[in-house]
């Protein structure tokens, strides 16, 4: 297996942005870059050996600057939303910058991990392939503390599975959740919506959130609501039950930070599959809501619900949550964190 490298654009900086390109054997091709550590293009075969590119992206590095919707970007310092962009860890208040609608903070802030450059070295064997992006926030960026190095390698393999790791160290007490925002259709970016994927999330319960998409504290049973994915289950089904669509945390129930299956995302009519594997406590699952009339690859359109999420990491707002699993990453410890995402076809 090998990587190839091409040289995606220039940002207005003068800092050259690389594409790496991983395939395989069996049809599977993932290309990434070292803008925000995207995944932008994830291609593989339907039941009848037809290629479709299943992830949403664009064709040139200009629309990615241009501000989109975090298309297979890595988010950091801290994925999802803080409650009004405050937090305290060790007696001190950090104030973030409130970048959802003035109210809240998502993603990482105004320039979060999804709008710098990475520094890029890829890898190759006879059985795998990849590449690992390094990038240091320093302290005090978009507002936190530490000085935070970061790492996360992405790689494929013959058996079809496209593995994210994510590592960091920080020199401070810090907070950390990282995640992948790539947003699937696998009936093909463009074709569509995905009401008619059928998913299954392993997770017994969920989160329920307010009218600002923020938990409440509470975890409750996905039985007999429409957060219930326990059994796989057309998307459109009972999304009309749900306040714009879904945008709700699952827990995950494993131990230890095993890798486990937290989702299975099935195509009827191409049988193209995937399933997600993680060591995270949660998997946020977004159905999509706010695209809108969008232009991406190959001149394809994206609309609401033309893309959805599945999004491992720690709980919303869970560095204000004391019941909920701990984000806060101290100096003698490692944040690490691995997803995988295996592909196949039914």
């Amino acid at each position: 297996m090998n990587v190839k490298y091409e040289l995606f654009g220039t940002t207005p900086e003068g800092e050259k942005v690389g594409k790496f390109i991983l395939n395989n054997s069996q049809g599977v091709t993932a290309t990434v870059m070292s803008l925000g550590s995207t995944l932008i293009s994830l291609k593989m075969p339907d039941r009848e050996g037809e290629i479709k590119e299943v992830t949403l992206g664009f064709d040139n590095l200009q629309q990615y600057l241009a501000g989109h919707s975090y298309f297979g970007a890595v988010i950091g310092r801290f994925a999802n939303r803080i409650a009004k962009g405050v937090f305290q860890l060790d007696g001190v208040r950090y104030d973030l910058a409130r970048n959802e609608n003035g109210l809240n903070h998502l993603h990482g802030g105004n320039q979060g991990f999804d709008k710098v450059v990475w520094q890029a070295e890829s890898f190759e064997d006879t059985s795998l392939s990849g590449v690992t992006f390094s990038y240091l926030s320093s302290d005090g960026e978009e507002g936190y503390p530490g000085n935070l190095r970061v790492t996360v390698t992405y790689s494929l393999n013959e058996d079809n599975e496209f593995k994210i790791e994510y590592n960091a160290q920080t020199d401070k007490p810090t907070i950390v959740n990282l995640t992948n925002h790539a947003y699937w259709n696998l009936a093909g970016a463009g074709s569509g919506t995905v009401m008619n994927h059928k998913l299954t999330l392993k997770g017994k319960k969920y989160l329920p959130v307010n009218n600002n998409l923020i938990p409440t504290g509470e975890i409750k049973t996905v039985y007999g609501t429409p957060m219930d994915f326990t059994k796989p289950k057309l998307i459109g089904k009972d999304i009309n039950d749900t306040a714009g669509g879904y945008d709700h945390c699952f827990v995950i129930e494993s131990s230890n930070q095993e890798l486990s299956l937290a989702a299975k995302l099935y195509e009827p009519e191409s049988g193209r599959t995937v399933e997600i594997l993680t060591t995270t406590p949660g998997i946020q699952f977004y159905s999509g809501n706010f695209l809108d009339h969008i232009r991406g690859a190959g001149g394809a359109l994206f609309q609401k619900h033309s893309g959805l999420c599945l999004e491992t990491g720690f709980f919303p707002n869970s560095v204000n949550e004391p019941e909920f699993p701990s984000p806060i990453l101290y100096p003698d410890r490692t944040y690490h964190q691995v997803t995988i995402h295996r592909f196949f076809t039914v």
